[in-house]
């Protein structure tokens, strides 16, 4: 079976696409330096043979023994919170990093998927965005290190396709959401999950009407999993086109979990996106894929979860 090398795979969306990895029969490998990630997304994964963990930067120089068929690049921070509080570390994941893990696909003979961002489209005049936009991006503002950081990882992805025959696959990730979000993430879905739960305002910034896309995670990693057997490089949006705003997605998180829906208005983050919906007409058409979770069902497996695992 295949095997796979998997950066931040102890984060939310890297832990989940471990998950189905072993499902699948591959053995997997995973490296993390736990800025954001933790070891306890992967303790259901700790006694499987197929599986390893080693805590380590991929900003460092990274070797792996024996084969590999896959190097899967996730490691990044990817919370506004985060990426604001370690901006040099963002910059250089996706930099330096990046460049280390193609460099390991391409000693290996490995094909090499990269977790972009719809950051890369930064705050959009085309809307619904389709892959060949080339975004609306400030460089020098504070998600720069994250929005400029995806598009140079894109770029040195597609020089190594083209320059060395990489095998690659480049996903445009938009929001994502679900079970082993962190807590204290930052964005709206949890924000607004642990603020319902414990019975607080709910901290809407703006005055609510700016959009997002929000896929279910176990969606999400199954748009992975079929971009990955497939032949197209990419870039490719996986996300869900159902468009909300944030002051409705409040409310409706509120109301799921039986909280009351007092909002608290606070001033938008600098350079923070008006509207997020992705055109997935390419993921239809070649993977065959669309999201199949209802935002409603979502958030409520996502509520269930955390009240359990928050409490």
């Amino acid at each position: 079976m295949p095997r796979a090398l998997v950066t931040g795979g102890a984060g939310f969306l890297g832990s989940h696409l471990c998950t189905r990895l072993v499902e699948e029969g591959w053995h997997v490998l995973v490296y993390d330096n736990l800025i954001t990630g933790a070891e306890d997304n992967l303790a259901h994964l700790r006694n499987e043979p197929r599986f390893s963990f080693e805590q380590r930067n991929v900003i460092d120089e990274i070797e792996v023994s024996g084969d590999l068929d896959w190097v899967m690049h996730l490691a990044s921070p990817a919370s506004p919170p985060d990426y604001f509080e370690h901006p040099i570390h963002t910059l250089k994941v996706n930099s330096i990093g990046t460049m280390n893990c193609l460099g390991l696909a391409r000693a290996k003979g490995a094909s090499f998927f990269l977790t972009s961002t719809s950051e890369a489209y930064g705050d959009p005049q085309v809307h619904p965005q389709p892959e060949s936009y080339w975004g609306n991006v400030n460089p020098i503002g504070p998600r720069g290190v994250y929005d400029e950081g995806k598009r140079f990882a894109e770029a040195m992805t597609m020089s190594y396709h083209r320059e060395h025959g990489v095998d690659i696959r480049i996903v445009r990730i938009f929001n994502t959401y679900g079970p082993r979000m962190r807590r204290r993430d930052g964005r709206a879905v949890p924000n607004f999950i642990d603020q319902s739960l414990k019975g607080e305002q709910l901290t809407v910034h703006g005055d609510g009407s700016q959009t997002r896309s929000l896929c279910y995670v176990d969606d999400e990693i199954e748009g992975f999993w079929r971009f990955i057997n497939s032949d197209h490089t990419g870039p490719m949006n996986i996300g869900n086109p159902h468009e909300v705003t944030i002051l409705k997605l409040a409310e409706t998180i509120a109301k799921l979990a039986g909280a009351g829906s007092d909002v608290l208005y606070m001033e938008r983050p600098v350079d923070d996106p008006e509207v997020r919906c992705p055109d997935i007409g390419l993921a239809r058409r070649v993977l065959g894929w669309e999201p199949q979770v209802s935002l409603e069902e979502g958030l409520q497996r996502t509520i269930d979860w955390a009240r359990t695992a928050w409490s």
